[in-house]
């Protein structure tokens, strides 16, 4: 599948600072970036590194005014679908320094707050199943709400309310997941199928020894989605994180298939 993505980011800033980016589409063996640009009207310096786990790229950017920026780019998609129903989780003494991390609580996912629902929903489920289960009950039982969380909410917060956006969505499925013993972590993507089109957070679980992508929210598939990063929870894949004041005057995101 073939995806073009265009992102408009208008951000007011009085002051000079600092900001991290997390915009770009990464290229790995199942998305290839076939061209991008980036245009920004001003600024003071520029640097590209690796964001986490060497997943995509993070930008720094110094400011010296107001923030105009436009990324566009063509993405070539060649992800299967993996059947998560078959897949047995992995034994924890053979998971890697880098996947240990993923079984942890982290800011906005507690990994220990759900225990008698957990056993008593989802009893004796592992694996694939067990996490199908979990996914399939938060899309069932919690209501897409976009006045209804904000940058302090946590999973547990969302179990509570019952109600959030896609990263809620993905941080519950996160917790749940490190309460279940299963390595999770979030990922941010682009893809034609979310609406309201925006930047778009999902779960990844790592089963039978490599990592799944799985959408709780159920708007998309692993096989339309675009990473552009991955982490602990949203505080690491944050598209836009200011060190300094910064207003929002106009963001759009649209992803269309071509």
């Amino acid at each position: 599948m073939d995806s073009q993505i265009t992102v408009r980011l208008n951000y007011g800033i009085p002051q000079p600072c600092t900001l991290l980016l997390q915009i770009r589409a990464m290229t790995d063996f199942n998305q290839t970036v076939t061209w991008e640009n980036t245009e920004i009207a001003a600024y003071k310096s520029f640097r590209d590194m690796p964001a986490e786990e060497g997943i995509g790229n993070r930008i720094w950017l110094e400011t010296n005014g107001d923030l105009l920026l436009t990324y566009s780019a063509q993405v070539t998609v060649n992800r299967p679908v993996a059947q998560l129903k078959s897949l047995k989780e992995t034994p924890l003494y053979q998971l890697n320094a880098p996947t240990v991390k993923y079984l942890m609580a982290s800011r906005y996912c507690t990994a220990d707050s759900f225990g008698a629902f957990m056993t008593d929903t989802f009893g004796d489920l592992r694996g694939g199943p067990r996490v199908l289960a979990m996914s399939r009950w938060i899309t069932d039982n919690l209501t897409y709400d976009g006045e209804s969380s904000d940058g302090n909410t946590t999973a547990q917060d969302t179990f509570d309310a019952r109600r959030g956006v896609c990263r809620d969505y993905a941080h519950l499925l996160i917790a749940m997941c490190r309460s279940s013993a299963i390595p999770a972590r979030i990922a941010s993507v682009y893809s034609p199928d979310v609406t309201p089109p925006d930047f778009h957070a999902v779960a990844e679980v790592y089963l039978n020894g490599g990592w799944h992508l799985i959408d709780p929210t159920g708007m998309t598939t692993p096989d339309r989605m675009i990473i552009a990063g991955v982490g602990r929870d949203a505080a690491d894949v944050a598209f836009l994180t200011a060190f300094g004041a910064a207003t929002l005057n106009e963001q759009t995101v649209s992803v269309v298939t071509c």
